[in-house]
């Protein structure tokens, strides 16, 4: 037995903005240099992945990617300094909250004994 959780960033109403698969995106995007490429890779559709994007972009005040258009060498999209921030300071969180669920989760299985 173990106790599990998600974590996100959510809104005042409680939309959720952040979390583990716009975190897996921007990896993705990170990885591949492209918006199209990191959606792709995640089986998601472009126009999905780019409404992800602009939400949490609009939530946070914060621009997550530079785009290149076109060109001979094709556009792309590379993470702005905000959104490699963002992805550090979730990854960081996260990593705490699993430390303090082990403990918990420790406590809890003691006392079923």
């Amino acid at each position: 037995m173990k106790l599990a959780f998600k974590l996100w960033i959510v809104s005042d109403d409680d939309k959720k903005i952040f979390g583990e698969g716009p975190e897996e995106l921007l990896n993705k995007i990170d990885k591949y240099g492209s918006l199209r490429q990191g959606a792709n890779s995640m089986n998601m559709s472009y126009s999905k992945a780019w409404g992800i994007i602009a939400n949490i972009e609009k939530e946070l005040g914060i621009k997550l990617l530079e785009k290149q258009i076109g060109g001979t060498k094709g556009g792309g999209s590379t993470l702005t300094p905000e959104a490699r921030k963002l992805i550090k300071n979730y990854f960081t969180i996260k990593k705490e909250a699993e430390l303090y669920i082990n403990k918990l989760e420790k406590i809890m299985l003691d006392n079923l004994k």
